[in-house]
């Protein structure tokens, strides 16, 4: 009793300036403005998407549909199998799939926000090899293991991957695969995928050029780099790799992604002398074309 009769006091003393009663603010009606896009423009911009992001699904066609709808992955494109002139469009690339995951590359993480996802149907190793890691002392796939492309689905990668990388001007060392991103994680879209192909039929993705390779791996038989050395040229391309200066399974893990993309018929994880040379002759020729901002 007490303690409502000493509300009714405070809010009489406090009616002039508040009130003692809930109220619901009005939210105000705006007023009929322009948006005019026209009279000024800004010339410090670029375009959103940076990446074009390859990968396999490891499933057939009908389990692939299944995990890329009704899941929580998600990609942009998906090229199936199948006998036919279709590309499947899954998201708008005015939305964000989610196929990237973890990972990173010039630069860049959290690619999900600024890449297109293509997802090609491939079961990636074959079912002999599944376990090849776990039962011998393989610590990476050899090319043998991995699972060919269908030709036609490598010419609907060019026309969409053209044509993506055409709209967005994405530079050629930032059409990458699964593995180029997240090495420790992923190794698609593999060994067979043949990025050596797409450049030099379709000129889509990055490679190297054979004469500067020869160049440079003389060079690197004149003059051993260091490891800290080596790793600095990796991450001059885009890799994500850490700075210490030994060979760990982390580090071997971005030369395995590296040499799935560049040196696929020979991928061990192990770094020589062809693998630094390739990576130079890369850097060379790319390393000096981000458009990032």
């Amino acid at each position: 009793m007490a303690k409502n009769v000493l509300f009714a006091l405070l809010c009489g003393l406090t009616l002039s300036l508040t009130g003692c009663v809930t109220t619901t603010s009005q939210i105000a009606t705006t007023e009929s403005y322009t948006v005019d896009s026209e009279t000024y423009q800004s010339t410090g911009k670029s375009q959103r998407i940076k990446f074009i992001v390859l990968h396999y699904t490891v499933s057939d066609n009908e389990r692939s549909i299944q995990l890329l709808t009704q899941g929580q992955v998600s990609a942009h494109y998906l090229i199936m199998d199948s006998d036919d002139d279709n590309i499947y469009s899954l998201v708008p690339e005015s939305e964000r799939a989610w196929h990237a995951g973890d990972g990173g590359f010039s630069g860049r993480t959290i690619l999900n926000d600024t890449s297109i996802g293509i997802e090609i149907v491939n079961k990636g190793i074959q079912p002999q090899y599944l376990n090849a890691l776990k039962d011998s002392e393989l610590e990476y796939h050899p090319y043998s293991h991995f699972v060919e492309f269908d030709d036609l689905q490598i010419k609907k990668v060019a026309q969409l991957v053209q044509d993506i990388a055409g709209r967005y001007k994405i530079s050629p060392k930032n059409i990458i695969g699964h593995a180029d991103l997240a090495p420790s994680r992923k190794i698609d879209p593999g060994a067979k995928f043949p990025w050596q192909r797409l450049h030099e039929e379709y000129g889509v993705g990055a490679w190297y050029d054979e004469a500067d390779k020869r160049y440079f791996a003389n060079e690197v038989i004149l003059s051993t780099p260091t490891i800290r050395e080596v790793k600095q040229a990796f991450r001059d391309y885009g890799y994500q790799i850490n700075d210490t200066g030994v060979w760990d399974k982390a580090s071997r893990d971005v030369i395995y992604a590296f040499q799935l993309h560049f040196r696929p018929l020979n991928p061990t994880g192990i770094m020589d002398v062809e693998t630094y040379a390739i990576l130079k002759a890369l850097n060379k020729k790319y390393a000096s074309r981000d458009d990032f901002y």
